[in-house]
């Protein structure tokens, strides 16, 4: 089984396009491509990857694509799309790749993310992406789980991933996370990707190894077999030097047994993006 990293991130960044990239994140502000990754996944025994948008518009997405096309280890595109066009199916179709999985919108920018998450417009486009076996990204904060769960038993025609874990408020702790997600964690066609909580803001005083209790309570309410590791490569690099979400999912599942890790670390991504499982060589 491919060892799968299920969210990271290509760009060549200009301000007008990135405008979420503020001041305070000067790492990002430079070009991310291929090549700046794949030392990285060789060093964490990465295989595959699910390349995600970063930019609100389809000229990125045909970017995405025609680098997935030339890049052995990108195994899928989560793109996006107007959601609300009336000229939606157009648009897919002049999308339309072999490696183009999934789509997603950053809902957490929103002026109104409840709005949006309930907009008619939206969710007819939701049903058309299902309708086509298009996997649909949530990207919300923990202020908004409630309407995404709404969002999410309206549609459940096909998969759907909640990226970064809802963005927990870590002032709060686990538990109270816990009783956020759980809702949505019932609904067997979400999954949740592993990823992004080094980058959220922390209480003072909290270290990465604080972080665990998080990961242990999206194993209870997903399990192991609706949760995938993420990078959120590059974004993963504002943690700084000394922490990475690598050998942070490596100790949080490191009490699960070989099959449960291989679920985390590249079946489930495997299901859910319809990715072709390769067979790994090694020395005997």
């Amino acid at each position: 089984m491919m060892r799968i990293d299920s969210h990271q991130h290509f760009w060549r960044y200009t301000p007008q396009d990135y405008r979420w990239i503020s001041d305070e994140m000067t790492v990002l502000k430079q070009n991310f491509l291929p090549e700046t990754l794949t030392s990285t996944l060789q060093r964490h025994n990465i295989q595959g990857t699910v390349l995600v948008q970063a930019c609100s518009c389809t000229s990125e997405t045909r970017w995405l694509l025609d680098i997935a096309g030339k890049t052995d280890f990108v195994c899928a595109v989560t793109g996006w799309v107007e959601l609300s066009s009336s000229a939606l199916q157009r648009e897919l179709d002049a999308l339309s790749h072999p490696l183009l999985r999934g789509f997603r919108h950053q809902v957490q920018d929103e002026p109104s993310p409840a709005q949006w998450l309930a907009d008619p417009a939206i969710n007819a486009g939701i049903r058309q992406l299902q309708q086509q076996e298009y996997v649909y990204e949530i990207l919300v904060t923990h202020r908004h789980l409630a309407e995404a769960v709404q969002f999410a038993t309206r549609h459940d025609g096909h998969f759907l991933v909640l990226d970064h874990l809802g963005k927990p408020d870590l002032s709060l702790g686990a538990a109270y996370w816990k009783k956020q997600i759980a809702p949505l964690a019932a609904l067997q066609h979400v999954s949740c990707k592993l990823s992004g909580l080094l980058t959220e803001p922390r209480p003072a005083g909290m270290s990465a190894r604080d972080l665990l209790p998080y990961f242990d309570a999206a194993l209870e309410v997903f399990g192991p077999g609706r949760l995938m590791f993420g990078s959120d490569w590059p974004v993963c690099l504002l943690a700084g030097g000394d922490e990475n979400p690598w050998d942070l999912c490596e100790q949080a599942t490191a009490s699960l047994s070989s099959d449960e890790q291989a679920a985390i670390y590249g079946g489930n991504a495997c299901t859910v993006y319809r990715l072709q499982p390769l067979p790994i060589t090694g020395n005997d």
